[in-house]
């Protein structure tokens, strides 16, 4: 962890509008000895600049020596705290995580201390009422109603019992989270099934490339035969293509059992996060949790939330009987008995492979990891004018890390970031992007470059083989770099108001956007490329993968809309005397198609919900879906790979951060409010689709 000097130190003048940080974070220096040491002087020098911004005796009010400077400090923490916290997701280590777990405490004390410092909410309300506030330009206004309304919306005008009790809530909320996560990722990593040679039949169906990873695995832990673990890489070909029924409940149930007993029990850490959350909003005022949460969103409030969610619901529901009966009927036909859990995915695709003679594995030999890299960043440049490079890579965590850098078309250097693909002991499961330093342009005309970090767990490289991926992999990966665009792409030179620092319902535009290109023909022609021959994604093939796209489409959006209403009632309607799973169990009821796939909810590792930013806000992939798939009509009219559309979309959306409302920045680039039937359309299609390709 390094140890920059903090900007706008006691007595300076004037204050930059950003700390001038020009290097990337370092993380070879990062130790579990010394990371004790290091955090406590980030956030003693940091809590010395507060108690010296919030002092009295000094000048007057101003927003350079206020709102700029409290800016600087925050920001400052939050970059040097980063490459820590990408660690313990991307390399955790016993010594790490006992490291770490000692200083929460202390980090999420500062955090919540922050906006109930009674000096520093005096100071941001004293330089509100002056003349300079009341004639800001309009980002530093926005900037200053955006703290104010952060401010007060965290407790700042709480009496002092209510300011203890609010403090204490969110530090046991911070280790309760934390607690949360590495129970999911030491349930994940201690299920081992071995499959030896004689037990091979039990292995087929599974693809070539799935049987080679897992054979791997055994022989990395000088075993014979096969590994099955709970990575997707391992646990989805096991679902989808494994004949023997057995192997697929055996693997499923280990996959939904994780964290539902034992040392690893997630039940009682949900039961108080929920209640601590339930007390935590009521104190700062609002009626639930999910009011509090959304108050600054593009929903504003749970209700509207939880209505858009029915409303979609409702809609989507003829759509998910169709897939339904057709899931039902092909099962009877397998003659599989009542249908379970574990044979869903198994008899949908087969269904796909009858109807459209097309499933992920088909593609893979044609997306293989380095092409899909090298075709994404030809698109983003082609399209958006961001030149991405690849640059040594040093000081990382492990040796599959890469760094890259982008470069604007004027020369202007946006940024770097790094990439780590393939899963391993002490990584955390999913996909995610994220920030590492924000930069942007500074008063003196020169541009910090943004850093970020995108990771994945795809299916590694095995001798003689390169990485393959499936086309959801490939989205995975297009999505992802959705994100870091934002991040590095953005313009705005305050750093509070800059890149993703957006509301969190609006957050997924541009990376879900992002997917939209890795389904049209000509970007399919850049990025695709097979691993011996070269030759892109055959014609034939690719007809086949687009007349699959809506398949099983109502089943899908169903699944995510059923996930989004368990995250609001949780939030909203919960009161803790259910029993918690029999109550998640009758919230999913009316998403599962038996009463079997109800009970087989994710509760006890939801990490988007107890260890991620998503709690009382999973709707907003939805909702940022019905924004994105309104949005890429303009490129599908005016050319996919089309610069000028690429160049309004970066102008209006990328580079704005949170420097103006979301739906304005809709507005300006599609010249309308959205089109909320737009999702369904691409989604969804018609109700009598799904017939054979021919």
């Amino acid at each position: 962890m390094t140890d920059a000097a903090m900007p706008g130190a006691a007595g300076s003048s004037p204050t930059r509008e950003r700390p001038a940080r020009t290097s990337p974070p370092a993380f070879a220096g990062i130790t579990a000895s010394g990371l004790a040491p290091s955090v406590h002087a980030v956030l003693e020098r940091a809590q010395a600049e507060i108690d010296d911004l919030a002092g009295s005796g000094g000048p007057p009010a101003s927003y350079d020596n206020t709102i700029q400077r409290l800016d600087n400090i925050v920001q400052q923490v939050e970059e040097e705290l980063a490459p820590v916290t990408v660690l313990l997701a991307v390399a955790e280590t016993p010594e790490l995580r006992d490291a770490y777990n000692a200083v929460l405490p202390e980090i999420a004390a500062f955090w919540s201390r922050l906006p109930l410092h009674r000096g520093l909410w005096a100071a941001v309300r004293a330089f509100s009422g002056t003349r300079e506030a009341e004639a800001l330009d309009p980002l530093r206004r926005r900037n200053l109603d955006r703290m104010m309304h952060q401010f007060r919306s965290a407790g700042a005008d709480l009496g002092d019992e209510a300011r203890v009790r609010v403090e204490e809530i969110r530090v046991e909320l911070s280790r309760l989270e934390r607690r949360f996560s590495e129970n999911v990722l030491d349930a994940t990593e201690a299920f081992r099934l071995h499959i030896p040679e004689d037990e091979r039949p039990r292995l087929d169906g599974i693809p070539g490339t799935a049987l080679e990873l897992a054979r791997h695995k055994a022989r990395t832990e000088d075993l014979e035969g096969w590994l099955l673990t709970l990575d997707f890489p391992s646990f989805e070909p096991v679902l989808k293509y494994a004949h023997d029924r057995e192997l697929r409940r055996q693997l499923h149930q280990a996959y939904v059992g994780r964290c539902r007993d034992g040392e690893l029990d997630n039940r009682p850490v949900i039961a108080r996060i929920l209640e601590l959350r339930r007390e935590l909003a009521g104190l700062l005022g609002y009626g639930d949790f999910s009011d509090y949460r959304l108050d600054d969103a593009m929903a504003r409030t749970g209700t509207r939330a939880f209505d858009f969610v029915s409303d979609l619901r409702e809609r989507t529901l003829p759509y998910w009987q169709r897939d339904l009966a057709m899931i039902r009927k092909k099962a009877a036909r397998m003659r599989l008995g009542p249908l379970k859990p574990w044979d869903l995915a198994y008899v949908a695709e087969a269904l796909r492979r009858e109807r459209f003679r097309f499933d992920d594995e088909v593609t893979r030999p044609w997306f293989p990891l380095d092409r899909v890299l090298a075709g994404l960043f030809e698109i983003v440049e082609r399209v958006f004018g961001v030149r991405v490079e690849e640059v040594s890579a040093r000081g990382l965590w492990h040796e599959d890390v890469r760094s890259y850098r982008l470069t604007a078309e004027d020369g202007t250097r946006l940024g770097s970031f790094h990439t780590d693909w393939f899963p391993r002991t002490g990584k955390r499961q999913g996909a995610w992007m994220a920030t590492l330093t924000t930069g942007g342009p500074q008063p003196d005309g020169d541009f910090v470059p943004h850093t970020g970090m995108m990771a994945g767990n795809f299916a590694p490289p095995v001798p003689g083989r390169p990485a393959l991926l499936t086309h959801r992999s490939v989205q995975t990966i297009f999505h992802e770099f959705g994100h870091l665009l934002h991040h590095c792409t953005s313009r705005v030179r305050l750093p509070s108001r800059s890149g993703m620092h957006v509301p969190w319902d609006w957050v997924e535009v541009p990376s879900q956007i992002m997917e939209n290109w890795t389904w049209e023909r000509e970007a399919l022609s850049i990025f695709s490329g097979h691993h011996e021959t070269g030759e892109p994604l055959p014609d034939n093939l690719y007809r086949r993968m687009l007349a699959a796209r809506r398949f099983m489409g109502g089943q899908a959006q169903m699944r995510q809309l059923g996930f989004a209403t368990l995250d609001l009632r949780l939030h909203r309607e919960y009161d803790g005397t259910r029993e918690l799973m029999s109550y998640a169990e009758e919230v999913m009821r009316p998403f599962a198609p038996e009463e079997s796939f109800a009970r087989s909810h994710i509760l006890t590792t939801f990490s988007h919900l107890f260890a991620g930013g998503y709690a009382s806000a999973y709707y907003s992939y939805m909702w940022s879906e019905v924004l994105e798939a309104d949005a890429f009509g303009r490129f599908r009219r005016e050319g996919v790979l089309s610069r000028e559309t690429g160049a309004a979309f970066m102008d209006t959306i990328l580079a704005q951060g949170d420097s103006r409302e979301p739906d304005e920045m809709f507005r300006a680039f599609m010249g309308r409010d959205p089109d909320p039937d737009a999702l369904l359309r691409r989604n969804l299609g018609e109700l009598d689709e799904g017939r054979a390709a021919t």
